[in-house]
């Protein structure tokens, strides 16, 4: 039985590069699973009839000329005005029956993120050589340092409130866009779930964009950059202890020597020791300012976050693709 929703305006959103293969049974499933949601396939200039067909299977068609999931995410998150957001991809991995479960943990626990965890239902073989591991990795390292809240951080099926959606500030180019909707929600503390959720294989005649390596190097810099920016005394602190502890090892044999015999031995050593313990003092206080610069910052974004009401404007579809 599917669990009865309150009136709520819902929106389904689609990031799409070359799924020919797939996006019209995607846009299929989720219209007989969510009856009455508007489905929104935003391509990302695809060099198949994605957009043909996607639109033949009765979706609103927009298209995202700059490339990359980050830029279509956050040119989804601007135009579409709804009260709850489902985003999913197009490549038909992901069940579409899940979706009015998690519409409904989102709505009747006050949440403002629900996140599919794909580890304890997915098909054998749906994850790629080393993405499962990789996965876990990554998710460990944003569980370390901003709390955890989620066992598969890089999932693509999220379901989203209004106040998410819009306070968002989605800044990402590419893949890495997901670790930044979790630091997002982590940063302001926001109510989020997981549920679980069936994942699958991709079907033969479609293929991932995703690329192992390079997009996990990309994930891995972008939680280094969010570390810096979201706990930036811990970041510094960090720096200060290793700047520290690397001029006292150098410093050491000198000092010695100096009380035994007055002497100052390898003096382009001592000065090197001498700014590398200035550096660590510079560094421990850059913390505290941009500690108290970040603080301010959360702040102002909370208010935003509580500033967007629960109901949206109520927006008229749109014939056609529309250029961005």
């Amino acid at each position: 039985m599917q669990p009865a929703c309150p009136p709520v305006s819902l929106a389904v959103l689609i990031p799409c590069y070359n799924e020919a293969a797939t996006i019209a049974k995607v846009v299929a499933d989720f219209t007989a699973a969510l009856p009455g949601a508007r489905i929104y396939v935003y391509d990302n200039r695809s060099e198949d009839q994605t957009a043909v067909l996607a639109r033949s299977a009765g979706a609103f068609v927009r298209t995202v000329a700059r490339r990359g999931k980050g830029n279509v995410i956050r040119q989804m998150f601007a135009d579409i005005q709804a009260d709850v957001f489902v985003m999913v991809d197009g490549d038909d991995t992901y069940e579409a029956t899940d979706a009015p479960l998690m519409v409904a943990q989102l709505i009747e626990q006050g949440l403002d993120m629900v996140v599919g965890t794909r580890l304890g239902l997915h098909q054998q073989g749906a994850f790629r050589s080393g993405h499962r591991l990789g996965n876990d990795l990554l998710t460990g390292v944003v569980a370390f340092i901003f709390g955890r809240s989620f066992t598969d951080m890089l999932s693509g099926y999220r379901v989203f409130s209004r106040r998410f959606v819009k306070s968002f500030p989605a800044l990402a180019r590419g893949f890495e866009t997901e670790t930044e909707l979790t630091v997002h929600a982590l940063g302001l503390r926001m109510p989020v779930a997981e549920t679980p959720t069936a994942y699958r294989s991709r079907p033969e005649a479609s293929h991932s964009k995703l690329n192992t390596y390079r997009d996990g190097l990309r994930i891995l810099a972008t939680i280094l950059l969010l570390f810096k920016e979201e706990r930036p005394l811990l970041f510094f602190t960090l720096g200060f202890f290793g700047l520290a502890g690397l001029s006292l090892v150098l410093a050491y044999p000198i000092v010695i020597t100096y009380l035994a015999t007055g002497l100052v031995p390898r003096f382009p050593t001592a000065i090197l020791s001498t700014g590398l313990m200035i550096l660590a003092f510079l560094s421990l206080a850059s913390g505290f300012v941009l500690d108290t610069v970040t603080r301010g910052r959360r702040e102002f974004k909370r208010l935003i976050y509580l500033s967007i009401p629960w109901e949206a404007r109520q927006e008229e579809p749109i014939q056609g693709p529309v250029q961005v």
